[in-house]
C-alpha cells in the first residue's frame, strides 16, 4: 500500500504548479480545500485532487460542467 496515495495536483494553463502527496484522504480533502481557497484567483488555475492507489480523480476545482 502506497503511504501517500492522495495526489493533489495545482496547474496553471496545462502545466504543473505544486503538488502534495498525503496518506490520509481526510487530511488531502482539508489540503484541497485550503489550495481552493488560497489559489483560486490564479488565472487558468486547476486543482485536483486523484488517489494514486485506484487512479481515481476524487475531486476537481472548478468542478467540470
Amino acid at each position: 500500500m502506497n503511504r501517500e496515495r492522495y495526489h493533489l495536483l495545482l496547474t496553471t494553463a496545462g502545466r504543473p504548479v505544486q503538488h502534495g502527496w498525503w496518506g490520509s484522504e481526510a487530511t488531502a480533502r482539508r489540503k484541497f480545500s485550503s489550495w481552493v481557497g488560497e489559489y483560486s484567483t490564479i488565472p487558468g488555475a486547476r486543482i485536483t485532487l486523484a488517489d494514486e492507489e485506484t487512479g481515481t480523480v476524487l475531486t476537481e476545482w472548478p468542478a467540470e460542467a
